[in-house]
């Protein structure tokens, strides 16, 4: 295990910082992601953190950008360190989708695929099972 998961999980709350998953919900750790990846000089410092879930770490690999599918700019991705999910994201009413409110917001959303099929599905099953919202 990666000597940093317990201190990030715990600021996580146990949860993907990306898509809000629950860590009881899958029979192995969240990932300890790095927001800013080593290779574009990022750290190891806690800050540099987040907490993810294997389908947004997949997809947000070493982007630190994307397009915003509203207005077709390249925007930073969401950073979990700076930014406050609440102001980039909501939900749906029945929380199955997750919505940008911002640029970075929807460009996050695309980018990471975090309303693809598989993810509303799962997200169905955790609101069953009482483990999300």
């Amino acid at each position: 295990m990666n000597p940093l998961y317990p201190a990030t999980a715990k600021r996580a709350e146990n949860r993907c910082e990306y898509c809000c998953a629950p860590q009881d919900a899958f029979n192995a750790l969240l990932e300890v992601e790095h927001i800013v990846p080593h290779k574009a000089g990022g750290s190891d410092d806690s800050e540099n953190l987040a907490l993810s879930c294997s389908v947004c770490n997949r997809f947000k690999a070493a982007r630190q950008q994307a397009v915003d599918p509203e207005t077709g700019q390249r925007v930073p991705l969401f950073a979990p360190r700076r930014q406050v999910w609440e102001e980039h994201f909501e939900w749906s009413e029945d929380f199955l989708l997750i919505h940008g409110r911002t640029p970075e917001g929807r460009a996050t959303v695309a980018a990471l695929k975090m309303n693809s099929a598989l993810q509303q599905t799962a997200r169905g099953f955790w609101i069953v099972a009482k483990l999300f919202p």
